[in-house]
């Protein structure tokens, strides 16, 4: 006859195991079937975007369409501050409250900058030029902070400026699903199309 301990025994066994398998099965669900499902998906219905939205000119990887890069010749564009130094693998923004002492002395400094190189008051600088954005890698500028630059970049290319201007236009992406965001322009794309450059599709 079983005595109630060996029942407990049998029972805690038992208990075990369906823990044991059910935290397997799960593993397998959750860390394996479910991510290669979501990735392959992904891959075939988003191609451009699962493999990081590269930018592609004559067979050669230039970057991505989702990280910014630093321009500072004058025949381009130049995009926002960078808190990441426009490296991707240290995405952020300072953390800086409004009041920090020594953000006020970056903005002053990046203020009096781009006044003096775009020939312009500190006043009539659009934000995003001053600002840099939570992730330290926007790779956008607004259609504001591009016209301002367009006088600077068609003297600097010796072209007219409402041939800039007409560039500015074309490669300003409305707000995503007509809804979301706000105007903006790719730096590196713009740039390149001062440059000629055709990207691949």
């Amino acid at each position: 006859m079983m005595t109630d301990s060996n029942t407990g025994a049998v029972t805690r066994s038992a208990s075990w195991l369906s823990a044991v398998r059910a935290a397997v099965v799960l593993i397998l669900l959750c860390g394996g079937l479910y991510p290669l499902l979501v990735t392959t998906a992904g891959k075939v219905m988003f191609p451009h975007q699962a493999l990081g939205s590269m930018i592609i000119v004559e067979d050669t990887i230039v970057g991505s369409e989702l990280v910014g890069q630093r321009f500072v010749a004058s025949e381009y564009f130049h995009g926002r501050p960078s808190a990441a130094s426009y490296d991707p693998f240290s995405v952020g923004g300072s953390n800086y409250a409004a009041s920090n002492p020594d953000l006020r002395a970056r903005v002053a400094e990046d203020s009096a900058a781009v006044a003096e190189r775009e020939d312009i008051a500190p006043t009539s600088i659009p934000a995003d030029l001053l600002a840099a954005s939570g992730s330290g890698i926007d790779p956008h500028i607004s259609p504001e902070s591009a016209m301002i630059q367009a006088e600077r970049v068609a003297t600097a290319r010796d072209i007219p400026v409402a041939q800039v201007n007409e560039l500015i236009a074309e490669h300003t992406e409305g707000p995503t699903l007509g809804i979301f965001g706000q105007p903006r322009v790719n730096v590196l794309k713009i740039n390149l199309a001062l440059d000629g450059k055709e990207l691949n599709d």
